[in-house]
């Protein structure tokens, strides 16, 4: 059984909360609510009524974006996003101050006798500090993304969909804009905004990702890697290639393969990379999720969102090298 998940597609709170879910290599029951008629199971639950709520299988309600996004990561943060630095102080900035300006600067006819250039300068005095941040670090916190990252983006998208024009054409803004894009432009950004009806109880039951499923734990996993590779992770107890030449912190998981689709990997990927290695992975035994997800083709692959332990490999069997 699934946690549920009630959502709302462009609140950018629920956007965060889905996003590390996605992160988190996580599937939910998927609980699409039209906001001015929301669910009385929604509402049973968490009577505040806003998104996102997630239900765990316990009967524990999380109410609010970042609990979520911290129980998500507390299950699995591939890319190690809390290690980037502390996020709390730019969180509570967004969450504060620069979310005040951007709804009285998007929605100025909500909020009578305010003035929406007021909140615009207000608002882009904010967006120009991280911009800067941007410009020195890379990303928020560091030259790595961060969970402050993660919790900021989708409200900088919601400003810049109030005055497209305006955004893209601001030089001071350069630097995140083009942060922005790293995430509009990320294959995960099309899996995050996938589009449901309105749930209820009598139609159709949806989970999210709606393009992933759950990897059987009956069947072996399979994973190539470099024998020197495999050597290092034997020594060191925590096995972190994705797959050749990247790391898991760079790609999120790590790929495998069913055992069908190991030829064709290796044709595609390993054949010239000489000493390689069939590890046979036990999905019983991983200590990470696993989730089945599409690649463009529309082919699922199985993804262990975490480092590999060791122990969680039957065999190893030496790969034939190219003639």
């Amino acid at each position: 059984m699934l946690p549920i998940l009630y959502s709302f597609r462009r609140c950018p709170y629920a956007m965060r909360a889905r996003w590390a879910l996605l992160e988190a290599g996580l599937r939910v029951q998927w609980r699409e609510i039209a906001l001015k008629q929301k669910p009385a199971e929604m509402l049973q639950v968490s009577p505040k009524g806003t998104v996102p709520v997630l239900v765990l299988n316990d009967g524990t309600v999380i109410d609010e974006s970042l609990a979520v996004m911290e129980w998500a990561l507390d299950q699995a943060d591939p890319r190690r996003l809390r290690e980037a630095g502390d996020a709390s102080a730019l969180i509570d900035q967004n969450d504060g101050p620069f979310k005040h300006h951007l709804d009285r600067f998007k929605y100025t006819d909500r909020y009578p006798g305010e003035l929406q250039d007021t909140h615009r300068v207000a608002g882009l005095a904010i967006l120009r500090s991280w911009n800067q941040r941007i410009a020195t670090k890379g990303w928020l916190l560091s030259d790595e993304l961060s969970l402050a990252d993660a919790a900021l983006w989708p409200f900088v998208r919601q400003w810049r969909t109030a005055e497209p024009q305006g955004f893209d054409a601001d030089d001071s803004l350069q630097e995140l804009r083009n942060w922005l894009n790293r995430f509009l432009e990320d294959p995960r950004f099309e899996r995050l905004m996938q589009r449901a009806d309105p749930w209820n109880a009598g139609g159709p039951q949806h989970q999210f990702p709606a393009d992933a499923i759950a990897v059987p734990q009956d069947q072996p996993l399979f994973h190539l890697a470099l024998l020197n590779d495999w050597q290092a992770a034997q020594a060191s107890g925590s096995y972190r290639i994705s797959t050749r030449g990247m790391m898991l912190e760079q790609v999120g998981f790590i790929h495998c393969s069913w055992q069908e689709q190991v030829d064709a990997t290796y044709q595609r990927f390993y054949a010239d990379a000489g000493d390689v290695v069939l590890l046979e992975i036990d999905p019983a035994v991983v200590d990470a999720p696993l989730r089945a997800d599409a690649i463009p083709t529309g082919e699922l692959f199985p993804h262990l969102y975490g480092p590999l332990n060791p122990a969680a490999v039957r065999s190893v069997t030496a790969m034939p090298k190219a003639a």
